[in-house]
């Protein structure tokens, strides 16, 4: 949230409302073909289905394989801020613990695996929802600040909104992943579709109440400087030290950083068993029923990119080809939709959604990569 506040400033609330709107139809696209198509390497799949052109879809996979390493680079760059609140630790030492911690959980088993990201998930949501209710007397004053900010409304305000949105796109990642674990879930194309629209939704109320009662509490300029911001959002509000509040952020840090580690294995295991990779990748250990080679050499490239890149060029690289990756799957869904159209049937246990939903995702998202782009340009 820091990066996004040092951008958009006071306007970090509308900056996350953009992200969620357009993150939300490419939701739905997801939702309907995870319903559909319920297998690993999920938009491998669905671009296949659409255009039966291998070539493209062993990209689309690869580059999210791409997307998941370079987003778990980017959450464990956060976790240098909040772990030197409790341990002054070197930045590399730290990372390099971390990535390599992670990865032998991953390969220890899926079970495991699943454990703990539902357990520091519902560390995360406390620890947010802790954050709001200490910071909700400061709420109050949310709307003013706001209204005070949009009479100004300065010229480069729109600006703001798009970089910071950009950015801020980063935190709705992670519904798209849930189609990848397909061949994990009982009863996926009723379930798959259900998961993906809950987590947005619940992403989007967080963040957004978060964002308001981050800004009201705290100077934008001090939090945009600060590299624990929510921690110090916490220290201000209660006037302690933000050791729960740290201890929250580790937990977030490492549930993202094991999810998307864990997607990225589990496309690159299924685009093998689909005969698109070297078979190696698909091999699963005997003991501990996962795909250990798989997941050491995602492991290591992510420490790589984690120890080479900073955190707001990993955030940036991540929206754009996450982006990139949402106008292909929106675009296989309508491919798909107007067939269907042909024989005008929605197949059997599949969660149907109008056509404008696939056009609206194509075009939302190719937007704001656009727009994004020109104010780089500028």
């Amino acid at each position: 949230i820091g990066e996004v506040i040092a951008i958009a400033g006071y306007l970090t609330p509308v900056a996350f409302l953009v992200s969620s709107v357009i993150a939300a139809f490419s939701a739905f696209s997801y939702a309907e073909l995870s319903s559909r198509f319920p297998f690993c390497a999920g938009e491998a799949i669905y671009v296949e289905r659409a255009f039966e052109l291998r070539t493209y879809s062993i990209s689309i996979g690869l580059l999210m394989v791409f997307i998941g390493i370079i987003a778990s680079a980017t959450l464990t760059k956060g976790f240098v801020g909040y772990i030197d609140y409790i341990i002054p630790i070197n930045e590399h030492v730290s990372i390099v613990l971390l990535v390599i911690t992670l990865g032998a959980i991953a390969v220890w088993g899926i079970a495991q695996t699943a454990w703990l990201a539902a357990i520091t998930t519902l560390v995360l949501v406390a620890g947010l929802i802790a954050i709001i209710w200490v910071t909700r007397d400061n709420l109050v004053d949310a709307p003013m600040l706001l209204e005070h900010t949009f009479s100004r409304f300065p010229e480069d305000s729109w600006r703001k909104i798009i970089s910071g949105a950009f950015i801020a796109f980063f935190a709705f990642l992670g519904f798209e992943d849930i189609v990848n674990v397909a061949e994990e879930v009982k009863k996926p194309s009723r379930n798959l579709p259900l998961a993906v629209i809950i987590s947005l939704v619940i992403s989007t109320l967080l963040y957004i109440t978060i964002s308001v009662s981050t800004i009201a509490t705290v100077e934008p300029a001090e939090l945009a400087n600060n590299p624990a911001p929510l921690a110090l959002v916490y220290e201000r509000a209660v006037g302690e030290p933000p050791l729960f509040i740290v201890a929250i952020s580790i937990a977030a840090i490492i549930n993202g950083t094991l999810v998307m580690m864990v997607m990225a294995t589990r496309i690159l295991y299924g685009m093998s068993r689909q005969n698109w990779l070297p078979a190696k990748l698909s091999s699963v250990n005997s003991t501990t029923r996962t795909p250990v080679f798989t997941t050491i050499l995602i492991t290591l490239l992510i420490l790589i990119f984690a120890l080479w890149l900073p955190v707001t060029t990993l955030a940036v690289t991540t929206s754009l080809f996450t982006l990139l990756v949402f106008f292909s799957v929106n675009l296989s869904l309508l491919v798909i939709k107007l067939r269907d159209k042909k024989s005008n049937r929605c197949p059997e246990g599949a969660h149907c959604y109008p056509v404008w939903i696939p056009i609206a995702g194509m075009l939302t998202s190719s937007a704001f990569i656009f727009t994004q782009i020109y104010y780089w340009l500028q």
